[in-house]
């Protein structure tokens, strides 16, 4: 929490957003000695068992299991809620399905559905391991400046920050982005998602599952216990007048459009929504500043990747760092900085393009296009070293 007895700071590196992607990139930098200060405006509520699922879950994949290992916050997120998953399997036409599995590439599973709270809060238990890491909650930046070989922040905690690095990790509208005068590319989709939590009469299995239709996705994330998360594409008034739904009436449409295979002896837990949009920025850096995570780039969500590209983000910027300061060259420089965005830039471009032709294809009806591609799931489900390898790209690996 903040420490209101120093008013004017110097840091490396100030981090604004101290969500799971600003709280990871703080240990990150932390462990590798520089002082850092995370600014976050909101704690996130603590953890208790008995309290209900939150409706936003990621899935996180292995690859970003390892580097919250690698931060610390593993084991505290075990010891929360977690659920593993084994399988994902994809289709439209019954018939015409791909299937992955772990035991596919010998491993024990692809990865865990975590609720987003569970993770930030895990992630600020390791910051308090850190000495050169100071957390400032809440607190909002009010004026930026730039001095001399960094940036100034003024904070409506009346502290200052002076830093040679700001991060923003401040999320999708970014207030770092945009002082910073960094474009975005990008577009709202047609529609909107709903996400549904469910209670189950047993427990979920271990496999997540997503069926395309014309007007969108019909998803499901199993969740710990007798509980899955259900996720619903549609036309964004559709959603709304679904968002104004008892959980009863709810629950009824769901058993008309979801598909058999979902158990329909389920009750409505809790239910919200939001509209699907694409977001990319034109860079990724300016002078002594960097932006990543959902700042630099928004995804849509068919693939649940969002959090898993964020960390990718993540280790990317903590690699080029490790590396300049093992080397004894500055880490804050727009070379290095540019070196970060070279990692990351086309990788995240590739993963929103490949999402975006996904969302264009099975958008449309036609019945060649559609016979087309649901051959494509079919052949696609053919066990070969080119579906393991697409299995270990999911995975992250």
């Amino acid at each position: 929490m903040s420490q209101h007895q120093n008013q004017f700071l110097t840091k490396d590196v100030v981090i604004l957003g101290g969500g799971m992607v600003g709280a990871a990139t703080a240990i990150g930098l932390a462990q590798l000695g520089l002082s850092v200060a995370l600014v976050e405006a909101f704690e996130p509520k603590a953890f208790s068992p008995e309290q209900p699922l939150d409706l936003r879950v990621s899935a996180i994949s292995v690859a970003s299991e390892k580097l919250l290992e690698r931060l610390g916050a593993l084991e505290a997120i075990a010891s929360m809620r977690q659920v593993a998953y084994k399988g994902l399997e994809t289709w439209e036409m019954e018939g015409f399905i791909t299937q992955f599995h772990s035991d596919q590439i010998g491993a024990t599973h692809l990865g865990h559905i975590v609720e987003n709270r569970v993770i930030q809060l895990a992630l600020w238990q390791a910051c308090k391991g850190y000495d050169n890491l100071q957390l400032i909650c809440p607190a909002k930046v009010s004026q930026f400046e730039r001095i001399d070989n960094g940036i100034k922040l003024h904070l409506d905690n009346q502290q200052i920050i002076e830093t040679r690095l700001l991060v923003g990790a401040d999320g999708a509208n970014s207030q770092v982005r945009q002082w910073a005068g960094i474009g975005i590319t990008g577009w709202d989709y047609a529609q909107s998602a709903m996400l549904i939590n469910i209670e189950t009469e047993l427990p979920e299995q271990d496999v997540t599952w997503q069926q395309f239709t014309p007007k969108g996705p019909r998803s499901l994330l199993p969740l710990p216990g007798n509980n899955a998360s259900l996720v619903w594409y549609d036309d964004a008034n559709r959603i709304a007048q679904l968002s104004s739904l008892n959980s009863t009436a709810l629950a009824e449409q769901i058993k008309q459009v979801f598909p058999q295979r979902l158990d329909r002896s389920f009750k409505v837990i809790n239910h919200g929504c939001f509209k699907l949009t694409r977001r990319h920025a034109q860079r990724y850096y300016d002078d002594n500043l960097v932006i990543l995570g959902d700042a630099a780039h928004t995804i849509n969500p068919l693939a649940g990747q969002g959090v898993n590209l964020g960390f990718k983000d993540v280790a990317a910027l903590i690699s080029c760092f490790e590396e300049a300061i093992k080397q004894q060259q500055s880490w804050w420089t727009n070379e290095l900085l540019a070196k970060y965005q070279a990692s990351r830039y086309r990788d995240n471009q590739l993963m929103m393009t490949t999402m975006d032709l996904f969302y264009a294809s099975f958008s449309n009806d036609l019945l060649p296009l559609k016979l087309l591609r649901n051959s494509a799931l079919k052949v696609a489900n053919i066990d070969s070293p080119i579906k393991r390898q697409v299995l270990k790209y999911a995975m992250g690996l």
